[in-house]
């Protein structure tokens, strides 16, 4: 949970094109929202978003290291989460 502090709002200046400040009046008027809510929304999808492949590259990346690490050494084999958390505990 945010603290009060963090959601004190700061002024930003922004420059966007043309194109964006349309569409962005556009759902102003369809949906009855500020621009400050539709630009608010848009950069915590992106920054979520962005979270999130970070989180799923690091794991990726963990998971070929272990790959590594298994195939140049004779292990045996693993069939269950057990099995490898036990593996990953003996080294």
């Amino acid at each position: 949970m945010l603290s009060v502090e963090q959601l004190e709002k700061q002024q930003v200046g922004l420059r966007l094109p043309k194109y964006l400040i349309d569409d962005i009046d556009a759902f102003t008027k369809k949906y009855s929202v500020t621009r400050t809510d539709i630009i608010v929304e848009a950069i915590k999808s992106y920054i979520s978003e962005q979270k999130s492949k970070l989180f799923y590259d690091n794991f990726e990346n963990a998971a070929k290291e272990l790959q590594e690490t298994r195939s140049l050494k004779k292990h045996k084999e693993i069939q269950s989460l057990n099995d490898l958390i036990d593996e990953l505990e003996d080294h």
